[in-house]
C-alpha cells in the first residue's frame, strides 16, 4: 500500500473506533502494512480526534527503528509479531473493547463460538498477562498469534484483532465485541436510580469536574457494597490497586478528597478527575471494570492484578500525565 495512504487510513480508524465505541481516549493502537517490512502505527499518547496522518509513525518491523516526528505506540513490536506470523495481514487493531476485555479475564471455555463464527474472526486464542509495553507481553501475545488466531484476548488488558484490510479487521473487532457480549456472565443489571441528576448537581457542587457512572453493571455492583479490586490494566493505571465502598453519600463525598473514584449503593460510582476529560475517562473505565468483575464473579474466578504491577503501573501512569499536563 502507498505509505500516504496507510498514513490516512490509520490516523481516521482512531475516529472510526472511537465512534462505535471500541476504543475511548488514547487506549489502543492500530497499524497498516505498507510493504513486506514497512509499517504505520499510531503515535503514543495522542488522541484520536486530533491525529493526522502527519502524526502517524512509519516502523521497519524487522529492526524495529522508526521515521516520525512523534515516538510510535509502545506496543509496536506486537504489531511488527502480527505482520511476521500471521500471513497476508495487512491491518491491526488493538483495542480495550468492553465484553472482550471481560472475557479475556475467564479463558477459553467461557467463550462459546460456532465453528462459523470462529472462522469469520480468523481463530480466537488467549495470551497470558504481561505489563504494558514490555517484552514478556509482546512474547504472550506472539505465542497466541504462533496458533494462527487473528483475535487475541489479552488478560487483563484487551484484544488484538488482525485482518487483511482496514474494513475486515473493524468488521472483526466489532463481531468479536458482539459474541463476547453474548457471552459474558453476571450482566442481570439494576434498576435506574430516581434523583440521579439531584445527586450529581451535589456532586459537582464540591467537585465540579466530577461525574456519575450509573449503568446497570455500575449499579448492579455497587448493590453488592463492596471494593472492587484491579483487574484490568487501565483501571490500575487510572485509579489504582481498588475502589472502596462508601456507606453513605456523606462518606462518599468524603472519600473523594483522596481518591478518584468511589462506589455507593443506589448511585454506581462517583468519579473525580482533574477536569471533564478525566471524569469522562473513568466514567467510562469504571464502567468496563464492573462488567468485568460482574462476569468474573459469575464464573466463579478470583481475578486480581498483583500488588507490585499494579503499583508500578499507577506510578508511571502519574509520571506520564504529569508530564503531559506540563506541556
Amino acid at each position: 500500500m502507498d505509505e500516504r495512504e496507510a498514513r490516512a487510513q490509520v490516523a481516521g480508524t482512531g475516529r472510526m473506533l472511537l465512534e462505535k465505541q471500541l476504543v475511548a481516549r488514547t487506549w489502543g493502537n492500530f497499524s497498516c502494512a505498507v510493504d513486506d517490512a514497512h509499517f504505520c502505527i499510531t503515535p503514543s499518547g495522542l488522541g484520536y480526534e486530533t491525529m493526522t496522518p502527519d502524526d502517524v509513525v512509519l516502523c521497519d518491523r524487522t529492526d524495529g527503528t522508526w521515521q516520525g516526528t512523534r515516538k510510535p505506540s509502545s506496543e509496536l513490536g506486537i504489531h511488527a509479531a502480527a505482520y511476521g506470523l500471521l500471513p497476508n495481514t495487512g491491518f491491526v487493531i488493538h483495542t480495550h473493547q468492553i465484553y472482550a476485555t471481560a472475557l479475556g479475564l475467564t479463558g477459553p471455555t467461557g467463550l462459546r463460538l460456532s465453528e462459523t463464527e470462529r472462522r469469520e474472526l480468523g481463530g480466537v486464542a488467549w495470551a497470558k498477562y504481561g505489563l504494558p509495553g514490555t517484552r514478556r507481553l509482546h512474547k504472550n501475545v506472539a505465542s497466541a498469534m504462533m496458533t494462527g488466531a487473528h483475535a487475541v484476548l489479552m488478560v487483563n488488558h484487551g484484544a488484538l484483532i488482525c485482518g487483511r484490510d482496514r474494513e475486515e479487521t473493524v468488521a472483526r473487532a466489532l463481531r468479536l465485541e458482539e459474541l463476547c457480549r453474548r457471552s459474558c456472565l453476571g450482566q442481570d443489571g439494576a434498576e435506574e436510580r430516581i434523583g440521579s441528576e439531584e445527586l450529581l448537581r451535589r456532586l459537582r457542587e464540591r467537585y465540579p469536574t466530577a461525574a456519575l457512572c450509573d449503568t446497570p453493571a455500575a449499579l448492579q455492583y455497587a448493590a453488592l457494597r463492596q471494593p472492587l479490586h484491579a483487574q484490568l490494566d487501565d483501571m490500575a493505571q487510572m485509579i489504582g490497586p481498588v475502589v472502596k465502598a462508601a456507606r453513605d453519600e456523606d462518606e462518599a463525598l468524603q472519600m473523594l478528597e483522596k481518591q478518584n473514584a468511589v462506589l455507593l449503593d443506589g448511585a454506581g460510582f462517583l468519579v473525580r478527575g482533574d477536569d471533564a476529560d478525566d471524569s469522562e475517562a473513568l466514567r467510562l473505565l469504571t464502567h468496563k471494570a464492573a462488567v468485568a468483575a460482574l462476569h468474573c464473579a459469575a464464573a466463579h474466578r478470583s481475578v486480581r492484578l498483583g500488588a507490585a504491577d499494579v503499583a508500578l503501573m499507577r506510578m508511571f501512569y502519574l509520571k506520564k500525565y504529569a508530564r503531559r499536563k506540563e506541556g
